[in-house]
């Protein structure tokens, strides 16, 4: 079990900050990227993504922090938070492609229009992909039970909030007046009570 969590927690380790870092250079110059074509955007940003996981894979010792052990109390609640960010994702993944998932219409031309995702889980929140990431590192964290694992997950929300902010004018400025009603009557992570 103890080696069990600790490949998970370098696994968490190395993946969730380099991969909150690639949207974070993605989003914000969204319109450099669509210049240089998909080819040469996702080229450019999997080979920054590379590197950051080679950089976490030196520190992932450190970064890991103190191993607070196996604790059986908290198997059963990661379980269950974490089949709550399984079955989120199930949803997110019936309106999204592989080539959104990587940023292809972020860096495309011919994707530059489209239309603005409103169906399905999008009808509740803007970001389902976000919360499910949000909730999964935070079941993630308790069965690994690890420091460093822990801060990365609480790190996880202002990080997904700032690439949510980001994506959101990246998509205003792509789909304009469509967007802007859509971002008024769908909220960001947390659906309304009661809205159907």
């Amino acid at each position: 079990m103890d080696t069990a969590r600790n490949w998970m927690g370098i696994f968490l380790i190395i993946g969730l900050p380099p991969a909150m870092g690639y949207w974070c250079v993605a989003h914000p110059f969204a319109s450099f990227w669509r210049r240089l074509g998909p080819r040469w955007a996702l080229t450019i940003l999997f080979t920054g993504l590379g590197l950051g996981w080679w950089g976490m894979w030196l520190v992932r010792e450190w970064a890991l922090g103190a191993d607070l052990g196996t604790n059986l109390a908290l198997i059963g609640p990661a379980a269950l938070i974490y089949s709550v960010s399984i079955a989120l994702e199930i949803k997110v993944r019936k309106h999204l492609k592989l080539n959104t998932l990587v940023g292809i219409p972020e860096f495309s031309q011919a994707d530059k229009k489209g239309r603005v995702l409103s169906r399905g889980i999008y009808r509740r929140v803007r970001h389902p992909r976000y919360v499910a990431i949000i909730i999964g590192s935070l079941g993630w964290a308790l069965f690994v039970n690890y420091v460093g694992v822990y801060v990365v997950a609480i790190l996880t929300v202002p990080s997904l909030y700032l690439v949510a902010v980001l994506e959101e004018r990246e998509l205003l400025e792509r789909f304009g007046d469509e967007y802007a009603r859509y971002r008024e009557r769908v909220p960001r992570f947390v659906p309304r009570l009661g809205a159907r």
